[in-house]
This record gives C-alpha cells, structure tokens and sequence, in this order.
C-alpha cells in the first residue's frame, strides 16, 4: 500500500476471547457516480489488504471464527478528500478464507456502494459487520467512563505518540446487545480522551485505530499484551 497515489488509515475490531437497501443503518448508495472510483488501484489494494490481515490475525489467534472485523480508509489522490470511499471486510464469513471480493465499500457518508456477490450454500448471505457505524466514526475522525492506566512499560513505545515514560490511557466503555448502540458512548470516549488510538469495551473486545494499516496493526500487537 505504501506508493505515492495511495495510502490508508485503518480501523481494527478486536473480540475479546470470551466474548444493501439498508444494512446496520446504512442505505445503500447509487454507485454510478462512484464507479470510476471504485475501480482505482487504491480501493483494489484496499481490499486486497482488508482481505490479508483478516486471514494474518487468524492466523495469530487475534481474530476467531467469524469475530473481529477491519476497517480501511482509502487515500486517493484521484478521489476528491470528501468522496474517500471506505472498505470494510463483512460479518459471518471464515476470516481465513477471506478475498478481496468479500470486502464492502462505502462512501465517506456511510452509504453502501459495494456488496460482496452471494455464494452458495452452505454460505451465508453477506452482511456487513454490524461494527459498521462505530468505524465509520473513527474514520471520519470523530475523536462517565472508566479507562485503563499504563506506566512504565517498555512497551508503551509501540503506541502512537507515546514513550515509556508517558501515561497510557485506554477509556472502557460499558457494551451493549448489538454493536450499533455503542456508538454514542465510544464517541464520547473518543472525545474525552482525544489521544487515545483504541478504546476497551467491557466483555466485548478492543477497538484499535491507526493512520496506517501498519500502525493500527502494531498496536493491536502491543495493546494485547497489556490487556
């Protein structure tokens, strides 16, 4: 991904081991003044990556069965900044098995351009993950709770913008029945704490985010040995 016309920024929602007309609250958009877009070697590698880090973190065990989901914003130079589309990989398939035909696209205002094609049985239809609405809010840079405090640790170095002699601050926010309903709380988190890159969700999992696929990805690595 790293080439002069395209870039990403990267959502990650990460299960904790205990735990379109219109799809999660998002219509689906008219793709034809998007079209053009759609096909540009940003949103292929998009897909393309969504797809490889969803099997990488199987393989990792940081993802199992269908849970965890990715989100990646696409940085186009041939896409005005406000129509940046979104990719985001779907609900209730094999991660392992995942391709990039898999993955949803979706305007910067959360309307669906993109379905993945239907399978046979024993498959299920596609579903976009129901974390939609709380990675659209991070993607669009919306940045009493309880958080978790971390000092002196080596690996604090790993998270954006801080060292290891700064304070980690993670907010916890409580969970819900269905994923929609925590956008509220994890905008308020967000705003709260407006350095934190990820917020903990109690008897559910983590949600990471980074300026790039890589940052995002690396701080999973590291939030996971403190959590």
């Amino acid at each position: 991904m790293d080439s002069p016309s395209s870039s990403s920024a990267a959502t990650m929602g990460v299960p904790s081991e205990g735990a379109v007309g219109n799809v999660n609250g998002n219509e689906v958009g008219t793709t034809a003044s998007f079209a053009g877009y759609m096909e540009t070697r940003g949103v292929r590698e998009a897909r393309v990556l969504a797809s490889e880090l969803c099997r990488h973190m199987y393989t990792l065990g940081w993802f199992s069965g269908t849970g965890g989901s990715i989100t990646i914003k696409v940085h186009d130079d041939s896409i005005p900044k406000p129509r940046q589309l979104v990719v985001i990989s779907p609900s209730g398939v094999q991660k392992e098995r995942m391709v990039p035909e898999d993955m949803y696209v979706l305007s910067s205002d959360g309307f669906i351009l993109s379905t993945p094609p239907l399978k046979p049985y024993p498959h299920k239809p596609p579903k976009c993950t129901d974390c939609t609405p709380l990675f659209m809010k991070v993607a669009n840079k919306f940045f009493p709770h309880n958080f978790l405090q971390i000092t002196h640790m080596e690996m604090i170095k790993g998270i954006k913008g801080h060292g290891y002699h700064d304070e980690l601050v993670v907010p916890i926010i409580e969970n819900t029945a269905h994923e929609a309903e925590l956008v509220e709380s994890l905008t308020e988190a967000i705003t709260a704490y407006p350095k934190t890159t990820a917020v903990l969700v109690r008897n559910h999992g983590v949600y990471v985010w980074g300026d790039s696929w890589i940052s995002a990805k690396t701080q999973v690595s590291v939030l996971r040995k403190f959590l």
